[in-house]
């Protein structure tokens, strides 16, 4: 890497651009809403309807898909991607771009890369957690390298072109250590710096002290994936080394990314004003935002807050599987892009 690249900012670096607040038109892609109940939009002379506005015709075609951060529920998200990639072809085929945090990140990688490999993918999954559920302290047990064994599943399941798939359609999030601030990273010059941006979003737990002890580490972790897929105190490890900057966990600052032009359709294990998510009955109908993902306060959601951070049994594992699919399949039956 040229030494003029690596000594710049992030906030210069290629590829990364830090998160701002999406525009969202005042009424959704559907546009104003009529005035009368029984009043019809206003016809040209020509008896057609008003053509729309570029910005608003862009939205009906432009869609995206986010997964949200979720630590070991994303074996929810490989149900629903495996349900997209079954299901919904015909949404894919208007998917623009994709984009995830921590373990979402790893998720919608592979449905872009790799979409014929969810399966494998999702088999790597209950191996690994079962591994670590064999751990005498889980992923903190002494001499256990849980990146490690995370970055072995991505170079088995990620083709060698991965990069150049991902390249501007793939937007990830991490967090910059010295900034504090979120960026998408959507440029990869190889598959190394994909898989670097992405392990760095993997892991969602830190404390100041991450942020302000960790900037001497020299630790050459590998490279973006890891950096999405990062959580520096549960894992025990140090931050990843990226384009010269130091990175962390995305989830931290924006757990699910809404990228600012099209529709995005947001994908989360946790009950939510989301598109494919889990439904909780009989709740309180309070939500709290976490890292810009709106969440519902729930029994149900603090079990899975839980099971986020410490493998559940395999059985469990399977059963989110399941949900994940489900819910998939019921948001593409409700737009109509079943198939």
């Amino acid at each position: 890497m040229p030494t003029e690249q690596v000594e710049r900012g992030a906030e210069e670096q290629p590829g990364v651009r830090p998160q701002s607040r999406p525009w969202t038109p005042p009424f959704g892609p559907a546009g104003p809403p009529l005035k009368g109940k029984g009043e019809k939009r206003r016809k040209t002379t020509s008896g057609r309807q008003p053509r729309r506005g570029p910005s608003t015709s862009a939205r009906m075609k432009h869609i995206n898909l986010s997964f949200a951060a979720c630590g070991f529920l994303g074996i929810y998200h490989l149900g629903a991607a495996s349900a997209l990639y079954r299901h919904g072809r015909k949404l894919l085929k208007d998917v623009k771009a994709f984009a995830g945090a921590s373990a979402g990140s790893l998720v919608a990688t592979v449905l872009l890369t790799a979409p014929e490999r969810i399966e494998e993918c999702n088999e790597f999954t209950y191996k690994f957690a079962e591994e670590i559920r064999r751990q005498s302290f889980g992923a903190l047990t002494p001499g256990y390298d849980f990146m490690a064994r995370l970055r072995s599943g991505m170079d088995l399941i990620l083709p060698a072109n991965a990069h150049e798939l991902a390249h501007n359609r793939l937007h990830v999030s991490v967090t910059n250590t010295k900034t504090r601030q979120n960026y998408l990273v959507s440029k990869f010059s190889s598959r190394e710096d994909l898989i670097k941006v992405c392990l760095a979003s993997q892991l969602t737990i830190l404390s100041s002290h991450t942020f302000e002890e960790e900037r001497g580490s020299t630790w050459a972790a590998q490279p973006v994936l890891l950096a999405s897929s990062f959580l520096p105190i549960y894992a025990g490890l140090k931050p990843v080394e990226y384009n010269g900057q130091k990175w962390v966990d995305g989830g931290l600052t924006n757990g699910l990314p809404i990228l600012p032009v099209g529709r995005t359709v947001t994908i989360s294990p946790f009950s939510g004003r989301l598109d494919i998510s889990p439904q909780d009955k009989g709740q309180l109908n309070v939500y709290v935002n976490v890292a810009k993902q709106d969440m519902m306060l729930s029994v149900a959601n603090l079990v899975r807050l839980n099971q986020a951070l410490f493998p559940p049994s395999k059985r469990k594992m399977e059963s989110l599987y399941q949900h994940g699919f489900g819910d998939a399949i019921k948001f593409l039956l409700k737009e109509n892009w079943f198939e």
